[in-house]
């Protein structure tokens, strides 16, 4: 429920201000994923430079174990992070769409109703879904490298 609504001047930079916040919140997200991206990435290239610098005589199952498992741990990190962005921005646009009520254009809400007019409100996938792909993806690959390992042994 939204609390008195403020003078025009104020409202609008009320507005303004929480817009901004949301917008900042999807550039923590983008900079998380790029973070995460680039962690399991290096990952992957140490892993493979260890490999290929140690001797095949010592155990390189246990490098690749431990890289499975440190790699598979930061993709359950990164699904849970995008989950969190997508809840905080969530509610950032709830407030958003009831701060509209009060404008001569809701923007925002707008948008939303032209893009599932356009796209159809079940094909279009929102960018958080989609994000949440990729460390799904390094997760099955990760965790599927351990348990065979596991059981290679």
């Amino acid at each position: 429920m939204m609390a008195k609504v403020p003078r025009n001047d104020e409202f609008l930079e009320l507005y303004k201000l929480h817009a901004e916040f949301a917008d900042r919140v999807s550039q923590r997200r983008e900079g998380a994923n790029r973070l995460y991206a680039g962690l399991l990435t290096g990952l992957i290239v140490a892993v493979s430079a260890v490999l290929k610098l140690v001797p095949s005589s010592e155990p390189v199952n246990v490098t690749i174990l431990l890289g499975g498992i440190l790699g598979a741990a930061l993709s359950v990190s990164w699904y849970i992070v995008i989950r969190s962005y997508r809840q905080l921005n969530t509610g950032k646009f709830k407030a958003l769409h009831e701060l509209e009520k009060h404008l001569a254009y809701p923007f925002f809400t707008r948008e939303w109703e032209l893009l599932k007019k356009e796209a159809g409100y079940r094909s279009y996938w929102k960018l958080t879904i989609v994000e949440t792909i990729l460390p799904i993806i390094f997760f099955i690959t990760f965790l599927s490298l351990s348990i065979f390992l596991f059981f290679m042994e």
